[in-house]
């Protein structure tokens, strides 16, 4: 007997479930086996990521990307824009409008960055359409000052009826991407730095 289609769809969302219920862990494809991407379901809901990357320039470089906020939308592949940006002592706070496959309309994210110890730097929501948002980066020199090992953290809650696997499934392609791209413009400003 012929399975209908709705049984084989219905089996391929048993099985996307399934995955969920484990964490994703994958090397980053470069020649660092230190370097790792973790994401999984949070039990309090929401998502945590968790990785170590190897960027190919030093700290100070790496740093500089990150904290270029109103450059910000320029290292992630979802479309993004910033309607807004100020800085008060040691405090940028960003607004955000996020579009996303997963979610109609546009998603808005403020949050408020700070500097920490070591070219680190936290994350944390203020409001918007997310029950929680923490991120941290730590940076950390590697091969005498040319490159940089960041260990990044990542928790997140979208208020959404969208199941917290499905987001933790578009959580990893998006870092994935997210550290490809910083990749990228590392390498090309510290060439354009050694000229």
């Amino acid at each position: 007997m012929r399975s209908s289609g709705k049984n084989r769809a219905g089996g391929r969302w048993l099985l996307l479930y399934v995955l969920s219920l484990f964490s994703w862990s994958s090397a980053l494809g470069s020649d660092s086996s230190q370097e790792f991407l973790q994401v999984k379901t949070d039990p309090a809901g929401g998502v945590i990521a968790t990785a170590r990357v190897l960027f190919p320039a030093g700290p100070e470089i790496i740093h500089s990307l990150l904290t270029d906020f109103r450059r910000w939308p320029e290292l992630f592949e979802v479309r993004m824009r910033l309607v807004d940006l100020q800085v008060r002592q040691d405090v940028v706070t960003t607004d955000l409008r996020i579009e996303h496959a997963l979610l109609p309309g546009e998603r808005r994210l403020v949050t408020e960055s700070r500097a920490t110890a070591n070219e680190g730097i936290v994350t944390d929501l203020v409001e918007g359409d997310f029950k929680r948002y923490h991120r941290v980066w730590k940076l950390s020199p590697a091969n005498e000052g040319k490159e940089t090992y960041a260990d990044f953290e990542l928790k997140v809650a979208i208020d959404s009826i969208v199941p917290d696997w499905l987001v933790a499934l578009a959580t990893r392609r998006e870092l994935d991407a997210h550290f490809r791209i910083v990749k990228e413009k590392a390498r090309a400003r510290a060439a354009k730095s050694e000229k």
